[in-house]
């Protein structure tokens, strides 16, 4: 009976203890998580602020409206740059995409001379950062005519053009699918590409979402690239170029505060798509966390 209570009480302790430091730590997180959206609610509050003051010490505004809308979508293109940014996002978000998991597949898949040596080779290549390239990049572009107004079709091939060297997330969740399917489906006379096509990308949704979700979120975040193929006409611009142009010393006064509406209609898209496909990024990302 002694022993009894003893391991009660124990067990009683252990389970206190262990609800105090579950307690300690989301309150650390709750903590963090408003120190990490206090900016963003600041903008939001700004974006609904009437007049075109720039930063001050008000936080809640003086007066809500919507003129900083109003004043976006009439005085501005936006439209056209959030067409150009929401263009790059869906041709790079497909195409990336298709490059990745083929490139996946093979290195997971098939056994070639050179294999180890090829992805040693892209795992080293893509230690380097891409804006190395940025005048040859100018050169050739500017030669082919994909800069300045035709900068977003530049883009995607930018984009594009190397994707598949992230191939890392990819080849491991790959690897985790039996390759007993594959040698099925040869048998019944399947060719590599239906085995692809018709028998692994049917139970691989969640790394295609997740390669979707990386390849849309990144044209809407890229600046130096976009800025130097762009330069300065309007045409060609995406939003973040776009929006840089407004926190120059003599333009912050008068935009400052639908800058902050820009900042709210841009992350009202990624934030959506990321919300609705959060189930399968986490997914994507676990299932490919595996030595390949």
């Amino acid at each position: 009976m002694r022993n009894n209570k003893t391991n009660k009480q124990s067990l009683l302790g252990a389970r206190a203890s262990r609800n105090i430091s579950n307690t300690i730590i989301y309150i650390v997180l709750v903590a963090i998580t408003i120190l990490w959206l206090f900016p963003f609610l600041g903008i939001v509050l700004e974006s609904f602020e009437v007049g075109t003051k720039a930063m001050d010490s008000n936080l809640w505004p003086i007066k809500f409206g919507f003129d900083n809308y109003i004043r976006l979508f009439t005085e501005t293109k936006f439209l056209k740059w959030f067409g150009n940014t929401a263009f790059m996002g869906v041709c790079t978000a497909l195409l990336q995409t298709f490059f990745i998991l083929s490139m996946s597949y093979t290195l997971s898949r098939l056994r070639f001379k050179g294999r180890k040596g090829l992805m040693n080779m892209m795992l080293i290549l893509g230690m380097f950062p891409g804006f190395l390239t940025l005048i040859l990049i100018k050169k050739v572009f500017h030669d082919l005519g994909l800069t300045e107004a035709m900068a977003p079709v530049g883009l995607i091939i930018v984009y594009c053009a190397s994707s598949g060297m992230g191939y890392y997330v990819s080849k491991g969740f790959f690897d985790t699918i039996s390759k007993s399917l594959d040698e099925a489906a040869r048998v019944d006379g399947a060719t590599r590409w239906q085995v692809f096509y018709k028998v692994i990308m049917p139970l691989s949704k969640p790394i295609i979402i997740y390669s979707i979700l990386m390849g849309f979120m990144a044209p809407w975040g890229d600046f130096m690239m976009a800025k130097y193929l762009i330069n300065a006409n309007p045409d060609g611009m995406n939003v973040a170029v776009m929006m840089q142009t407004w926190l120059s010393k003599g333009l912050l006064n008068d935009n400052y505060t639908m800058f902050c509406a820009a900042a709210v209609m841009v992350a009202v898209p990624v934030t959506a798509v990321f919300l609705a496909l959060q189930k399968y990024y986490v997914e994507g990302v676990t299932g490919g966390a595996v030595k390949g």
